[in-house]
């Protein structure tokens, strides 16, 4: 090194013109402007600098909350037919995250809890778990875990006294649980609901949690919503959907609907063409504007997606708004039968992504869990690095929303 280069070296760095502009020097709107473009992660840190970079990232918030990745119990692969479609061993749940940005949550559960605990119900930053596997006529306890507080809640099973005169608790069914709605963001205040079959009707048992403590409370069954099938066509767990909770039911041209805000039943039909055919269908949100939606690959080959609205030529209430051909997209599957009736036997539709994302999920029997892409035509495969697949169903998982510490008094979560 030279002794010019090395004395330029040890000089001071230049001292800062004057009248230069500093950050406390941009203006409101330029500071929202590039708050904006900010991930959520990232606008949150900077929502700590100072008071005044707070007001600005609640103003920068996004709407919906980001999605952080995906709670699900891993399956073992399965082998093609004749095997059996799924290997029955029950794995702890895991997360996954959506990317290396995104923390790296956890259930926090023993090995003993984990390996006994099944996920029903994410929603509003809550995982609802109940016991694996369990009597199907007992009201369960119920796990409520907050992963990204770390916080959590045993919930006892609704008192005798809760429903007096109960005559329907020997012949009862306990379908499953849901997260109702959530009164702080980060504290666990919440309602939940464990909806039951007493007899041929539906009925909520709702519970009202404050800091930790839990009441609850029994509603009268639903009168005209009769449930004359086997209650075991349900479905255990809920769908999030519009305001309100769906339950899938097995070989039906229905679906079980509850509104949170009345607690009141009621049965959504679906399109002739997908229900009264006993096709595969699944119930979701429109990606771009959270509108209520049905998926379903029809035939083999076109994956469908309805619209519910009332124009004069729907189909129940639904009318078809998307419509894709997935001959080729399934072509790509390794092993896949190119025969109709054995892609039949071998593909189905198993959910639409609850984070609006665009995807839906499919999964077959024995040759890979894959994601789709409506608007990119991506298909990948969904496999952990241990060889596990992503389990079915696949959960969501984003925060209560806004954050506490942003959001004014009269926007927390009701």
């Amino acid at each position: 090194m030279s002794a010019g280069a090395h004395a330029g070296a040890l000089l001071p760095p230049p001292a800062p013109a004057e009248g230069g502009t500093t950050v406390a020097d941009l203006t409101e709107e330029t500071l929202h402007a590039i708050l904006r473009r900010l991930t959520p992660a990232d606008l949150l840190r900077a929502a700590l600098a100072c008071h005044r970079w707070r007001r600005a990232a609640s103003r920068a918030l996004p709407r919906a909350p980001p999605l952080l990745g995906y709670f699900f119990h891993p399956l073992t692969p399965a082998e093609p037919p004749p095997s059996p479609t799924s290997d029955k061993t029950h794995h702890p749940a895991v997360f996954v995250p959506l990317d290396a940005a995104s923390p790296l949550l956890s259930l926090k559960l023993t090995p003993t809890a984990a390996r006994g605990l099944s996920i029903q119900d994410v929603h509003l930053g809550l995982v609802l778990l109940l016991h694996h596997p369990r009597p199907q006529s007992l009201l369960p306890r119920i796990l409520a875990v907050d992963p990204a507080s770390s916080l959590r809640v045993l919930l006892p099973p609704p008192p005798r006294g809760a429903l007096p005169g109960d005559r329907w608790r020997g012949g009862r069914s306990v379908i499953g649980v849901a997260v109702l709605s959530r009164a702080h963001p980060s504290r666990l205040s919440f309602d939940a609901v464990c909806l039951t079959v007493d007899g041929d009707l539906p009925r909520a048992w709702v519970a009202t949690v404050r800091d930790g403590d839990c009441a609850w409370r029994a509603l009268p069954r639903a009168e005209g919503v009769i449930v004359d099938f086997d209650p075991w066509w349900f479905e255990t767990r809920c769908v999030h959907a519009a305001g309100n909770i769906y339950w899938h039911i097995c070989n039906s041209s229905r679906l079980l609907q509850l509104d949170p805000r009345t607690l009141e039943f009621s049965f959504m039909p679906v399109p002739a063409v997908l229900g009264d055919r006993h096709k595969k269908y699944r119930i979701g949100e429109m990606p771009e504007d959270g509108r209520l939606c049905m998926a379903s690959i029809l035939d083999d080959e076109d994956l469908q997606i309805w619209v519910r609205g009332k124009p004069r030529w729907s189909d129940r209430g639904w009318f078809m708004e998307r419509e894709m051909c997935m001959t080729k997209v399934l072509d790509t599957v390794p092993g896949l039968p190119k025969d109709r009736i054995g892609r039949m036997i071998c593909t189905w539709l198993s959910d639409v992504d609850y984070a609006h994302t665009g995807k839906v999920f499919i999964r077959t029997w024995g040759y890979g869990r894959y994601s789709f892409h409506m608007e990119t035509g991506k298909l990948e495969r969904l496999v952990m690095e241990d060889g596990k697949e992503y389990g079915d169903p696949m959960y969501a998982y984003t925060l209560a929303w806004p954050p506490e510490f942003l959001a004014p008094q009269d926007k927390l979560l009701g």
